[in-house]
């Protein structure tokens, strides 16, 4: 039996038997009904039996015939405003991409930051980390790739340079972008989808609006730490080089951008709307509010959608995006948020969230930061082999009744399953952008095992060590 046919038959058994054999008084049966709904659409998630976004859609189908969520509610959770905050910021992305602005971007930073071997590296991932605060980690990978590949490839045909150097040298800044994309996602609330599922759930659970710059103020200085420790780790530990000179290196850099040409009319107005919506997002609740109190990041980014599709890109009246191209944005992530909204939705309505908490009694006698290290190394192996995104929203529905019953604020327990979830570096299915650089064809599945193993424990301290003493001062907990 293959891998996702054993899936496809374990998630309907576990939801028969939890329906037949799981009693407890304590727990309403609607409570049971969407218990038994969530392993189902768990086990799928982890097989991946159907595609993702497909099976997020299973909340729609199966809370309302199990008489647990009504259809009206279950759905609201699909249109839920960050699933527009989402779709905003996608189209502000597919707009800087249809106009190469981000990899002129990644090419200033990476020229301004240095032309040695290490420079390089660093130049590279902070460039992935900052186009990753802001557009997908996918789309970051693939358009930085190349240009990685043009300087191996430049480091290969210099005589002077050693066969097994230019070996470990590619090997290096491979999976120095791939880390970097999931590190910088975990700098704004846009960066990875997590991060929105974790804003959602608690606006959903709590009423209280996670900001853009609340989320910053703690993300930006975690992924710029974990960022500068994981290019000391690559570069000192993981894949130490013997000479650092890079020839010709600097000269690549500026054939690249010589092919972009000057900054073009379309780059400018495309990058005045980025850096104007950054600007209110940043700045929404300690400025903008003071004039709008209604103002939110959802209607940033759906304004700055919109005005992206008035504002000309040129002497011809095209648009700077059009509809033809915002329709290519990855609609399976806005479907699997909404599954994970509608599943935080029922366990809430139906009790199942405080029920589940007062079962959890067990870790009441664990040390808080113990209790972090071994929620944050859970996720973190878990994400390995599932969706970042389903492993949030499996799991936050768990953690904020668990944090009622330590009696700890449930931000720190949410919190460390978050970040946690954008700090799988070991396999290629991990993330996509694992996925793209082992398919650039300069690693092995053994370099990335070996390697982001210890990268793995190493974000695993990191977060922990932030979460326990670093969170509690930003947000004041």
């Amino acid at each position: 039996m293959s891998y996702k046919k054993f899936g496809l038959v374990l998630g309907p058994l576990l939801f028969i038997l939890i329906q037949l054999f799981f009693k407890d008084e304590t727990l309403s049966v609607q409570g049971k009904n969407v218990l038994a709904a969530t392993v189902w659409i768990g086990v799928w998630w982890v097989f991946e039996v159907l595609p993702i976004a497909v099976t997020a859609l299973l909340p729609i189908l199966m809370f309302p015939l199990l008489d647990a969520v009504a259809l009206s509610d279950t759905t609201a959770s699909y249109g839920h405003k960050y699933v527009f905050l989402f779709m905003g910021g996608f189209i502000l992305a597919a707009a800087i991409e249809k106009w190469n602005l981000h990899k002129r971007i990644a090419l200033q930073i990476i020229k301004t930051i240095g032309t040695n071997m290490y420079t390089i590296v660093l130049g590279f991932m902070v460039a992935t980390a900052f186009l990753s605060m802001w557009i997908s980690n996918t789309a970051t990978t693939v358009m930085v790739i190349p240009m990685a590949v043009s300087i191996v490839k430049q480091l290969k045909d210099n005589p002077d340079t050693p066969e097994d150097e230019n070996k470990i040298f590619s090997k290096l800044l491979m999976l120095a972008i791939a880390y970097a994309a999931s590190i910088g996602g975990i700098a704004t609330l846009i960066g990875t989808p997590p991060n929105l599922v974790f804003a959602g759930f608690v606006q959903k659970t709590y009423g209280v609006d996670i900001s853009f710059w609340q989320w910053m103020k703690y993300g930006l200085p975690v992924s710029s730490i974990l960022l500068i420790l994981a290019w000391l780790y690559l570069t000192r530990i993981a894949f130490p080089l013997k000479q650092t000179r890079f020839p010709g290196g600097k000269e690549e850099i500026n054939r690249l951008l010589a092919e972009l040409g000057p900054l073009g009319t379309e780059e400018k107005r495309v990058l005045f709307v980025f850096v104007f919506t950054a600007f209110c997002w940043i700045t929404r609740s300690f400025l903008l509010q003071q004039f709008m109190p209604n103002m939110d990041d959802t209607i940033i980014a759906i304004g700055a959608a919109i005005i992206l599709f008035m504002i000309p890109a040129n002497k011809t009246g095209e648009p700077l995006i059009n509809w033809r191209e915002a329709v290519q944005i990855p609609w399976g992530i806005i479907l699997l948020f909404g599954g994970g909204m509608a599943i935080a939705k029922g366990f809430q309505d139906t009790g199942l969230a405080n029920y589940l908490g007062g079962q959890m009694t067990v870790f009441e006698s664990l040390p808080l930061f113990v209790l972090l290290l071994l929620i944050i190394t859970c996720v973190n192996f878990l994400t390995e082999v599932t969706s970042n995104l389903a492993t949030t929203a499996m799991m936050l529905p768990v953690l904020a009744p668990l944090a009622i019953t330590l009696g700890v604020n449930p931000y720190l327990l949410m919190v460390a399953c978050t970040s946690a979830a954008s700090c799988a570096f070991m396999l290629p299915v991990a993330t996509p952008p694992n996925a793209v650089v082992f398919g650039s064809g300069y690693l092995r599945i053994q370099d990335m095992v070996r390697t982001g193993f210890l990268m793995n424990i190493l974000s695993i301290i990191i977060m922990a060590i932030a979460v326990f003493f670093v969170l509690p001062y930003l947000w004041g907990l």
